[in-house]
C-alpha cells in the first residue's frame, strides 16, 4: 500500500502536466484595465443611510413612476446630491432584492456619476421588472424620471 504523502506526489506529477496548459489558458492574455481606463466614472453618488431620511424623500418630495423602478426626489437639502436605495419583498428573496438594487445602483453611478446636481436627496424603489429588464431601458427610465423630476436639465 502507498503512503498518503506519497500518492499525493504521485498524483500531482500525474496531473500538473495537463492541468498547467489548461490553466494558462483560462486566465486572459492581457491584465484587466481599470474602469477609469475605460471612460466610466468611477465614483459613486453619496447614499442616503437613514430610515429618516428616505421618510423625509417620501413624505414631502415629488415621486415618478417608471415600469422598472419608482423615483421619489426631494430638492433644496443642503449638501451635495445623495441617493438611496430600495426593494420591497414583494419583488421576492433576499437574491432577487439585492439584484434590483445592485442594478439601480449601477444605473445611478452611470447616469449621475460623481458630478451630478447639488442640493437633491434621491429615492430609487425598485419594481418587479427592475431585475429583468434591459439595461439600457433602465438607464433610459432613469434619464426620463430626473428630467420629469427636474433633477436633470431637459
Amino acid at each position: 500500500m502507498v503512503s498518503a504523502p506519497a500518492w499525493r506526489r504521485w498524483a500531482a506529477a500525474r496531473c500538473w502536466p495537463t492541468a498547467a496548459p489548461r490553466a494558462g489558458r483560462s486566465f486572459p492574455p492581457e491584465p484587466p484595465r481599470a474602469a477609469s481606463e475605460k471612460g466610466i466614472a468611477v465614483v459613486s453618488p453619496p447614499r442616503l443611510k437613514r430610515r429618516r431620511e428616505f421618510l423625509r424623500a417620501a413624505g414631502k418630495g415629488s415621486r415618478t413612476a417608471r415600469p422598472s423602478f419608482v423615483l421619489q426626489a426631494l430638492p433644496g437639502t443642503a449638501g451635495p446630491l445623495r441617493v438611496g436605495f430600495t426593494a420591497t419583498k414583494k419583488l421576492g428573496n433576499a437574491v432577487v432584492r439585492n439584484r434590483a438594487k445592485r442594478r439601480l445602483r449601477e444605473a445611478a453611478r452611470l447616469v449621475l456619476g460623481d458630478n451630478g446636481p447639488e442640493g437633491w436627496d434621491l429615492v430609487l424603489i425598485g419594481r418587479e421588472g427592475t431585475g429583468s429588464r434591459a439595461f439600457h431601458l433602465l438607464l433610459a427610465d432613469l434619464r426620463g424620471a430626473l428630467r420629469q423630476a427636474g433633477v436633470l436639465a431637459p
